[in-house]
């Protein structure tokens, strides 16, 4: 087998063996199934062995083939790794940072993570973005974001290669507007048994860890309200609709913002926070600098 790799044609064959057909992988890629095959066929010459063999409608890999994917996968990570180490790297103008973070993140807390990114000494064109924690986790495997900002590890289960970076974590406090912050402070946390809460939606890990406390102190509230978005959630709260909580890291901020009052706040259940990132090292300045200053907040 010569020496030389057309790394265009393994391409074309990594394609086709991760999307399971040359169909599939005329459509990802934007050109015929007939070039494709062509060049399958020209890499399988180079290679001295076939890489598939047909399964129905589809096709299969061979023993070699197996062998070959194992080696691409790396090579085109590789590829993936360098393109971040190159988007560190000083350009002429304003370097690209795009982060994005989950919508269950208070947006006074996103702010205080990214803030830091701006004050490094380089400059930093800041795209900010959220999303659902699957959507934006799907972004940073193909390189669209540089970072996410999360309540919860990224695992296993979603099938996607991406390194945790716990920054801390925050016990919670809770808040309501005067009127009904001088009804349901006294007795914190059993005052909350009948009272109007707002919280935020099932699907968010904080709220789990949130029912598993109010079950295991046998304390039922009047569910008044329940919220994707944290700001919305505080404007409902200004207005007395119901009690809400917020990492106590921003308890003041929230009071100020908001005019709002504490009634209570709790270290037994806590908000944890990490930073995500497609490589198991940081090396962007700006991610490093988020992770530095995030650590240091969170300690508070």
């Amino acid at each position: 087998m010569p020496n030389a790799i057309n790394y265009k044609h393994l391409n074309y064959f990594w394609t086709v063996a991760h999307e399971g057909s040359i169909a599939k992988a005329s459509e990802k890629l934007h050109i015929t199934p007939q070039t494709i095959s062509g060049q399958l066929s020209l890499l399988e010459k180079r290679m001295g062995n076939e890489l598939f063999e047909r399964d129905g409608r589809g096709l299969r890999l061979t023993e070699t083939g197996r062998l070959v994917l194992r080696y691409a996968d790396e090579i085109f990570e590789l590829g993936k790794e360098l393109n971040d180490v190159l988007r560190g790297v000083p350009a002429i103008g304003p370097s690209e940072f795009i982060v994005s973070s989950a919508s269950a993140l208070p947006k006074a807390i996103v702010y205080k993570m990214i803030e830091p990114a701006l004050r490094i000494d380089r400059d930093i064109n800041l795209t900010s973005l959220e999303g659902p924690i699957e959507s934006i986790l799907a972004d940073l495997a193909i390189h669209k974001v540089d970072l996410v900002l999360s309540d919860k590890p990224v695992t296993g289960a979603l099938n996607i290669k991406a390194y945790n970076h716990k920054l801390g974590e925050s016990g919670l406090t809770f808040f309501a507007s005067p009127l009904l912050a001088k009804k349901y402070k006294n007795n914190f946390p059993y005052s909350l048994n009948n009272a109007p809460l707002l919280l935020p939606t099932k699907q968010n890990e904080i709220r789990q860890l949130f029912d598993h406390w109010l079950s295991e102190k046998n304390i039922y509230p009047i569910i008044r309200g329940q919220f994707d978005d944290s700001a919305l959630m505080k404007a409902f709260g200004q207005a007395g609709m119901g009690i809400f909580f917020m990492p106590s890291i921003i308890a003041d901020d929230v009071c100020r913002a908001f005019n709002v009052k504490v009634i209570g706040e709790t270290n037994e259940v806590k908000q944890q926070f990490y930073a995500i990132s497609a490589e198991r090292k940081v090396r962007h300045p700006a991610v490093a600098a988020i992770c530095d200053a995030a650590k240091l907040l969170l300690l508070k």
